[in-house]
């Protein structure tokens, strides 16, 4: 007698980030829906970087939870969100949206070592919410002003943490890297992978999907 199989439970990505859906993609997981939040992402007085990651990620995937709920085909689903924060010393960098803030980062991680901080939140379809921060050194090479200029040229930087995407022309910069490489991109796949798994998510069968 077969046992009926019931399908895995959705999965939803709260982020409209092109490079945290590539990254999922990448280790077989295909979300069933985007639903990003739209919240405000500034830091807080005196808000440490790794404490804003968290109280991000957090909120993000609260906001997605609550719009997944209303919507019947996502009855029973895992709700995954991130956020990333670059940092030198206590001091976060925006995402800068105008060149001359990008400018500034660049002249700022120019010759000098950074840290990247993601922080992912899960929510359980029971309400639980599981987080985990990892932590990435980063050191860039010094920069020269044509380096910069051509680099802003580009437009890479536009709404990346720090001013910067590693993934693209900023690669060359990177002198030294400690840590996951896939959490500076925005999503570090291996606690990803485990925070799935230990919420009994059914990562393997989702392997078994047509992509």
């Amino acid at each position: 007698m077969n046992r009926h199989k019931h399908p895995p439970a959705p999965l939803v990505l709260a982020s409209s980030s092109p490079r945290r859906l590539q990254l999922l993609e990448q280790i077989g997981i295909y979300p069933d829906r985007l639903l990003p939040a739209g919240i405000e992402e500034t830091p807080e007085r005196k808000e440490l970087p790794r404490s804003m990651a968290r109280r991000l990620a957090r909120t993000k995937a609260e906001v997605a939870m609550r719009a997944a709920q209303r919507d019947p085909a996502l009855e029973g689903a895992y709700v995954l969100a991130a956020d990333t924060a670059v940092a030198v010393g206590r001091r976060i960098l925006p995402k800068p949206e105008v060149t001359e803030e990008a400018a500034a980062c660049l002249r700022l991680l120019s010759g000098r070592a950074h840290r990247v901080y993601t922080a992912i939140c899960l929510m359980t379809p029971k309400g639980a919410a599981r987080q985990k921060l990892v932590e990435t050194r980063v050191r860039f090479k010094r920069l020269s002003r044509e380096e910069i200029d051509t680099y802003l040229a580009s437009g890479e930087w536009q709404g990346k943490a720090g001013g910067y995407a590693i993934q693209g022309r900023a690669g060359a910069f990177v002198v030294k890297l400690v840590g996951s490489y896939s959490n500076v991109v925005g999503l570090p796949l291996f606690e990803t992978m485990s925070l799935l798994s230990g919420e009994h998510f059914a990562v393997y069968e989702k392997w078994l999907e047509p992509a």
